[in-house]
């Protein structure tokens, strides 16, 4: 799953998206096609289908927010998630432009971020005397601490406009971070790594009662030929 629908399953609850391979037991008339097109575009969004391709497109031609909208989504968003070092934070994740797709990609969302980025600006003026992106960080968390909280008796849609944008943002800032490289290097996630198996250890052997086969076990666990692609004969034998 990719980070793009890794926030649409967060945020709309939907199903969870298809891993975007193609395999051939699958085959269609169209796989030809579609396969060509992942391949020309993979330098640029692999995995990607031509439907989809096409519609990244459009999306990245178009403009949710302004320059101001955006830096106050950045303004929030560190004060959500406080960047930390060597990393970063939100900003070096690329969260801002995120929003921004995401603004685009569900449009269900716009209406709220809007609201929410306009509710931020006249609240910030109106007990700050500036907008909220230049009020002092201990301004922002206080404006922020009357927000944060839901009741969660109530349907999240039927409260108040600015509840709804502060769980938004919340939402959109922390999966937005650590579905990023450098949110993956924060947690230290070093994914699947190769490792060495060299068999069952001898004491769960001998309390089974069996053995490797010499002859076997140096073809199979003999480390020096672990990139060695196995070959068998016609009856099963293997070979190497």
């Amino acid at each position: 799953m990719d980070r793009r629908k890794s926030l649409q399953t967060l945020i709309l609850g939907g199903a969870a998206a298809g891993s975007g391979l193609v395999f051939n037991a699958c085959k269609t008339d169209k796989t030809e096609a579609i396969d060509q097109a992942i391949t020309e575009s993979s330098d640029k969004y692999f995995g990607r289908t031509p439907a989809e391709l096409e519609r990244l497109e459009k999306l990245k031609a178009e403009q949710l927010f302004n320059e101001h909208e955006l830096e106050t989504i950045a303004a929030i968003s560190v004060v959500i998630l406080p960047p930390k070092e060597p990393h970063g934070g939100p900003i070096e994740a690329g969260v801002p432009d995120l929003v921004e797709f995401m603004g685009k990609d569900i449009p269900e969302m716009a209406p709220t971020l809007l609201g929410g980025l306009m509710w931020l600006d006249h609240k910030s003026n109106t007990e700050f005397g500036t907008e909220f992106k230049s009020a002092t960080l201990e301004q922002k968390k206080q404006i922020c601490d009357e927000i944060c909280w839901h009741d969660l008796e109530t349907p999240l849609n039927e409260q108040p406009l600015e509840i709804q944008f502060f769980y938004l943002m919340r939402g959109l800032t922390v999966t937005g971070y650590y579905t990023s490289k450098v949110g993956i290097a924060d947690l230290g996630y070093k994914g699947n790594q190769p490792n060495v198996w060299d068999g069952v250890p001898q004491d769960v052997l001998d309390q089974h009662g069996v053995a490797y086969d010499p002859e076997w076990i140096a073809k199979c666990v003999d480390q020096s030929k672990r990139n060695v692609i196995a070959e068998w004969d016609d009856e099963g034998n293997l070979l190497t």
